[in-house]
């Protein structure tokens, strides 16, 4: 554990990742180019990317519970054989319906990607450093947003549909080649229990997993916190800057840098914090919740069109969101055996893109319904439309905040009758702190 070999397994798990990331986000760098080709019109642009998201958020507890059965070398390598298929199908589709066919695949593929490697740092490393190395397994792979945003923005508007796509197919199969070669399940020397030897056995211990508070707790606190910066990034955040706000592709694509910029810089703090005070990480969540409803309301107020600081000031937030909805998975962790973290950790992966699927699917539909059929994207992407799209974020988090207090209640009820620790409100956790301080003096 913790050795040379654990960290070459972490960095290959990485770059999958990274790969993954990269293949999700394409289109969203793609979409005025995707609306162009196909003459597709919002909703069917928001189809598209909510068809790759309901495949990937469909697939997680299925892969879940594949990973405890079989390993997460195995998913890891059909997944990124898939997003290759994917992206080869994608990069010749003529139209939007086999374009369809080519998301499926990317969402098949990135579906088996990100809780495999979470369950090799669960395999590879124990200790502390474990929630710090979750914070940079999502930090890290937000690079793959990086490659999207920049080289493959370049390349398609330098080359082209085709070769860009195809380009990005190449940089899976160079993460194919390797995690073939490096990735193993678990170091030899390992004491992890049994691996589930049958299906039955598997989807069992998921059931067991699902019902579990923490685990419920960790899909809302997931739920919550990444799908706002999800819906933003990989799809309306770009035709929203570009026609809404004015922005120029360029300006627009580099603006998508920030989120990952945030959530760099945001996520070892959260890691450490998370780790400092394991009873105080759902308030993390709700604080950054609260942060990015501020900067949304902030922004979708302001008179005319909104300055450019107040625009960074709101991706800055969204950032954060991405490395929040990591502590989800730390919930998965602590409320759950190594044996089943595969399932646990399926579970919370469906929440974020659950809500993400639906509040993209809404906003295109109400975006579609501003302006006639057929308008040019100038006249659909209006700044004013786009106001009311995204008032649709309000209800659907919302509702999973209310969800995510009413697991939160019945997780600390278990760690009363299991634990015998009372986990009390913050602030008067606050108070008693202040009141030690001033003893000491």
């Amino acid at each position: 554990m913790n050795s040379a070999k654990s960290w070459l397994v972490f960095w290959v798990g990485v770059l999958a990742y990274i790969a993954a990331v990269m293949q999700r986000s394409t289109l969203g760098v793609a979409g005025v180019s995707a609306v162009e080709r196909f003459d597709a019109g919002a909703s069917a642009l928001s189809a598209l990317a909510v068809l790759q998201l309901v495949v990937y958020a469909g697939m997680q507890v299925p892969v879940g519970v594949l990973i405890d059965r079989l390993g997460p070398r195995v998913l890891i390598t059909a997944g990124l054989s898939f997003l290759v298929v994917g992206q080869v199908v994608l990069a010749f589709s003529p139209t939007i319906s086999v374009a369809v066919l080519g998301r499926v695949f990317v969402g098949a593929g990135d579906a088996a990607i990100f809780v495999s490697v979470m369950r090799l740092v669960s395999s590879w490393f124990s200790g502390p450093i474990v929630p710090q190395l979750s914070q940079w397994v999502g930090n890290l792979g937000q690079a793959g947003q990086i490659l999207s945003a920049i080289p493959f923005a370049w390349l398609l508007h330098a080359l082209g549909w085709t070769p860009a796509f195809l380009a990005a197919a190449s940089f899976v199969a160079l993460a194919l080649v390797l995690a073939l070669a490096v990735i193993r399940d678990r170091p030899a020397e390992s004491t992890e229990g049994r691996r589930a030897e049958s299906l039955r056995e598997a989807i069992s211990s998921l059931k067991t997993s699902f019902r579990r508070p923490g685990t419920q707790l960790g899909f809302w606190s997931h739920y919550v916190t990444q799908s706002s910066g999800t819906v933003y990034s990989l799809l309306w955040g770009y035709p929203f800057m570009v026609y809404g706000l004015g922005l120029s592709e360029a300006t627009a694509a580099s603006m998508l840098l920030v989120i990952v910029a945030s959530g760099v810089l945001i996520g070892p703090l959260l890691g450490l914090l998370s780790a400092r005070y394991p009873y105080r990480r759902s308030n993390l969540v709700l604080a950054i919740v609260i942060a990015i409803a501020f900067a949304w309301t902030a922004l979708l107020l302001w008179p005319g069109t909104p300055p450019l600081w107040l625009l960074i000031m709101l991706l800055v937030v969204l950032g954060a969101g991405g490395p929040g909805s990591l502590i989800g998975f730390d919930f998965a962790r602590t409320f759950n055996p190594v044996r089943v973290l595969g399932s646990a950790n399926g579970v919370v992966n469906v929440g974020g893109f659950l809500a993400s699927f639906i509040m993209m699917f809404l906003i295109g539909l109400i975006l579609d319904s501003q302006s006639p059929a057929g308008a040019a994207p100038e006249e659909l992407y209006r700044l004013d439309a786009f106001r009311l799209a995204f008032l649709v974020q309000y209800l659907v988090i919302g509702f999973g905040v209310v969800m995510l207090i009413l697991a939160r209640r019945r997780t600390r009820r278990r760690i009363v009758e299991e634990e015998g620790i009372q986990v009390g409100p913050l602030w008067v956790a606050a108070l008693e702190a202040i009141r030690r301080r001033r003893g000491r003096r």
